[in-house]
């Protein structure tokens, strides 16, 4: 991953709006489609953002390490794998992306650009299942990556897929996601006021998935990336 910083988050940038794309296109889909069936379009949801991430993993990866995450980009800093400032620049590509990313979708399906939701999320249950979630994502890119690179695209993929089921909070795991998919009134939404719970639970995550990850896999500087 040699490329120059502004590639690195241009890259970044658009990865996370067609991320969210694909999370709130597909929610809209689903629930247009499912007759009222929530857990079907649930499922629905789950499939396309697990196949629609192991793509853009494998597309935006070699140039930027496919973070679209400001918890992945923490977590490398905090891993000393990445500059801080670099961290910061790629978090705030990752939010400005993803709610772009939340207005290509509601534009797809002729549905107002701007928009609240009004899906609540919240209590002590979906907190920890947000931190449960995220230091997950973390512990399975600090483990892929160090010992089998190339399974790492997949292995997101299917985590994040799993994780849409077997969490209270369906696993946003993402801090940019969580403020962006604030500004959908959609399946995939969470309300504004919901939203900061949901990032202190994420950030937590970070710090659980750097203590463990320092003792499972010895866990020192060295250059941890998604993929390239």
């Amino acid at each position: 991953m040699n490329a120059t910083l502004p590639r690195r988050l241009l890259a970044e940038g658009l990865g996370s709006a067609l991320l969210l794309a694909v999370v709130v296109g597909s929610g809209i889909m689903a629930e247009s489609l499912s007759g009222g069936n929530t857990g079907l379009a649930l499922l629905a949801n789950a499939l396309a953002t697990g196949a629609g991430l192991y793509a853009l993993i494998l597309t935006f990866g070699p140039v930027s390490g496919a973070h679209f995450n400001p918890a992945v980009s923490l977590f490398e800093a905090l891993r000393g794998r990445m500059a801080w400032s670099h961290a910061a620049a790629y978090a705030g590509m990752q939010a400005i992306g993803a709610v772009l990313g939340v207005w290509l979708a509601h534009a797809m399906f002729a549905r107002p650009l701007w928009q609240l939701s009004a899906h609540v999320r919240t209590g002590g249950a979906q907190w920890l299942a947000e931190t449960v979630a995220t230091a997950g994502l973390l512990l399975v890119i600090a483990s892929t990556t160090r010992h089998r690179r190339d399974s790492t695209p997949a292995a997101v993929a299917t985590y994040i897929t799993a994780a849409y089921w077997f969490t209270a909070s369906t696993a946003f795991a993402n801090p940019a996601v969580t403020l962006a998919r604030a500004l959908t009134d959609s399946f995939a939404g969470i309300r504004p006021q919901d939203a900061p719970g949901f990032v202190l639970a994420q950030l937590g995550g970070v710090l659980v998935a750097a203590a463990v990850a320092r003792v499972l896999f010895d866990d020192r500087p060295g250059g941890m990336r998604l993929s390239g």
